[in-house]
């Protein structure tokens, strides 16, 4: 899969998980990368691990700071014709106790960030006649959910709703719009989050794979980018609007195995 032609933005490009992967994964195919992240900094450190790569920041909550990226990208590398919104944040809190706040910057940086780029991102490729992509990250949340990750949950789900629409209105325009939505992702990042109710987050995780998954192995960061290169290349010019989970079968599952009799023999 060649990707040498395509200049691709990617929010929250710098992180330790999925948006590592997707770098990892678009630099293998041959695309330039544009990493965007809070800070500079951050985003240079990550840049500095690929071949074809440029770093940016911008606060994605923030109107002005993201015009100012565009204007940043357009001076550096001319126009670009993909975008991935990876940048996001996670809540694991029960509803009721959620502060008004904690809303808000979630669906600040969740929601309202992804349409902000977007928009951005869509009116640079209208106003140069181009067709383009856009893959949003979303999560298996935003298709079935667990307790304390309502608020989260809902935040993913619009991202799914958004793409949806957002396909339809863009065709017209030979621009397509997916999302991946990945299920449990083998990352330090997620070890992190573990080790606050599990001793062991090696075994807590191999544990879940047996009950949870229909695959038995990990799902890597890498599983993750090579979706997203997927839906930036021709190879998958006739699907636009869609989610795909990397999940290892998990939202495909009715019931976990320890819930089925015999389940040893699935």
């Amino acid at each position: 899969m060649d990707l040498s032609h395509l200049k691709v933005l990617v929010t929250g490009g710098g992180g330790i998980g999925v948006g590592s992967g997707i770098c990892a994964a678009l630099d293998e195919f041959g695309a330039t990368l544009i990493i965007n992240e809070l800070t500079l900094e951050r985003a240079e450190v990550a840049a500095a691990n690929y071949k074809r790569a440029i770093a940016v920041h911008a606060d994605l909550r923030e109107d002005r700071e993201v015009v100012g990226m565009f204007k940043d990208i357009a001076e550096r590398v001319g126009p670009i014709n993909g975008l991935v919104n990876n940048a996001g944040i996670g809540l694991v809190k029960p509803m009721h106790e959620v502060e008004e706040e904690e809303f808000e910057n979630l669906y600040n940086v969740n929601v309202k960030g992804m349409w902000r780029v977007s928009k951005y991102f869509v009116r640079q490729l209208l106003d140069n006649g181009q067709s383009g992509n856009i893959v949003n990250v979303s999560s298996v949340h935003g298709f079935a959910s667990q307790p304390n990750y309502s608020t989260y949950a809902s935040s993913k789900a619009a991202i799914e709703g958004f793409t949806r629409a957002l396909a339809y209105e863009l065709g017209r325009y030979n621009i397509r719009c997916n999302a991946i939505g990945p299920g449990y992702v083998h990352s330090d990042q997620n070890y992190d989050l573990i080790r606050k109710f599990a001793p062991d987050p090696e075994q807590w995780t191999r544990d879940f794979i047996a009950d949870q998954q229909m695959l038995r192995h990990f799902v890597e960061p890498l599983d993750c980018g090579y979706t997203a290169a997927f839906l930036l290349s021709d190879l998958s010019r006739s699907i636009t609007g869609q989610t795909i989970y990397v999940d290892g079968g998990k939202t495909a599952m009715l019931f976990n195995r320890d819930f089925v009799t015999g389940a040893e023999e699935y």
